[in-house]
């Protein structure tokens, strides 16, 4: 069902004969206006219960009388702040690059620090160690100077020809 759309001349076009186009725009429901009309009589409410009643309001969450999912969590101990109940406590606050990006994106013989990570689009999140994992493979020589390495990334850059050297986290870890 393709419309046509008639071409106004540039002339013709104004104020006077703009409109929506067709569909955009539905009349307002009009509940409570008799049977005939589909919402009547209890205006598209239901029958009993307290979505029925007036000033009724469904919580955004509210689950239906059961356990709410943030009493359902399980909590950590201390003050009442974000930091001291994280769903997962022991996560570590690392960027993860893997060889198979390394492989795709330096040449052989070339140094692979945070500020060429961050030219080659990884590792983009500042203030955040960076960590080379190892998953792909690597048949280049690389010179990796970054905050941490896991023992098999480590092994397969030496076993390629590569070099590894560990910094400093300049990121304050409170």
């Amino acid at each position: 069902m393709s419309e046509q759309i008639e071409s106004v001349p540039a002339a013709e076009i104004g104020l006077h004969n703009l409109k929506p186009s067709p569909g955009s725009r539905k009349p307002r429901k009009r509940v409570g206006r008799g049977e005939g009309s589909g919402t009547g009589k209890t205006s598209g409410r239901g029958q009993k219960g307290a979505g029925s009643r007036t000033g009724s309001k469904s919580r955004s969450n509210f689950e239906g009388g059961q356990m709410p999912i943030h009493m359902r969590m399980r909590k950590l101990r201390g003050p009442h702040m974000k930091k001291s109940m994280p769903f997962e406590p022991f996560r570590t606050h690392t960027q993860a690059v893997n060889l198979k990006d390394l492989e795709a994106r330096f040449e052989a013989g070339a140094v692979v620090d945070l500020e060429a990570l961050k030219q080659k689009g990884l590792a983009t999140r500042r203030d955040i160690p960076v960590k080379i994992l190892a998953k792909g493979e690597l048949s280049k020589a690389l010179t990796v100077n970054v905050h941490a390495v896991s023992a098999s990334a480590r092994e397969a850059i030496e076993k390629a020809g590569g070099t590894v050297a560990l910094i400093e986290s300049t990121a304050s870890e409170s």
